[in-house]
């Protein structure tokens, strides 16, 4: 399974769930459910992931470190401040939480059982191979910022 380590880049791999949540929605209309409150509760969710996601692409270019996210060996710096007070991976969990918020919107119950798939993808093939990489490079004061600051928000 480690040939899919750190291969889809995050945001190819949110672009393919979303598409795969719009047809499974589409192939099992009986899933579907009609809430007026979906839609105004995915674009909150929607928008606050996205302010999540900027703010950990600004703390990285703040930084002047990498964003790339199939080469964390490129990593000059380690962020521990701003979002990543808070959370590690704020990046993954904003589009996380703007996937959750599609899922929403598309009401249907296919496309929120689908969802779990990216951030456990996410966690296996991105997080834990980025957090080998982040361990060989700063090794202690990664260790440390690991034991301080949590995984997802």
């Amino acid at each position: 399974m480690r040939a899919l380590e750190l291969r889809i880049p995050p945001l190819v791999l949110m672009l393919v769930m979303a598409i795969a949540m719009w047809a499974l929605g589409n192939a099992v209309p009986t899933l579907a459910y009609d809430a007026q409150w979906s839609a105004p509760a995915a674009l909150l969710i929607a928008c606050i992931g996205a302010v999540i996601c900027f703010m950990g692409v600004a703390g990285f270019r703040h930084r002047r470190t990498t964003v790339d996210p199939v080469r964390p060996q490129k990593s000059t710096v380690l962020v521990v401040d701003g979002i990543y007070r808070h959370s590690r991976n704020p990046m993954y969990t904003g589009m996380a939480m703007m996937l959750a918020a599609w899922a929403l919107y598309l009401q249907n119950f296919a496309a929120i059982i689908l969802w779990p798939a990216a951030p456990l993808y996410l966690q296996r093939f991105q997080i834990l191979p980025e957090e080998r990489a982040l361990t060989a490079l700063f090794g202690a004061e990664y260790q440390a910022y690991r034991k301080r600051v949590r995984r997802w928000l």
